[in-house]
């Protein structure tokens, strides 16, 4: 694992900081697990294992962007720091 892994991961606490999601997030989560609900209510116990399956590779797949997203968007921020502290553009 690189070190972005490891800080993403939890392996690395550089600090804690307030993880409270917001009014919105918090409504959203309510909305989709109201119509999960709503939604496996009317499948056969096919479709269940069926649906069960594709939610387990959506939020294996969102782990892996949301990972990548952070450790692109923090190499953008070291690129930018570079660039501050030599004055000028920073070359890749």
């Amino acid at each position: 694992m690189n070190v972005l892994e490891d800080f993403w991961y939890g392996n690395l606490d550089p600090a804690e900081y307030d993880a409270n999601p917001s009014k919105e997030y918090k409504e959203l989560v309510r909305l989709i697990s109201r119509n999960e609900e709503k939604l496996l209510a009317t499948m056969t116990e096919d479709q269940k294992e069926l649906f069960s399956r594709y939610t387990d590779c959506v939020r294996e797949h969102q782990a892996m962007a949301v990972c990548l997203l952070f450790q692109n968007s923090f190499r953008l921020g070291g690129r930018m720091m570079l660039e501050v502290m030599r004055g000028g553009a920073v070359n890749e």
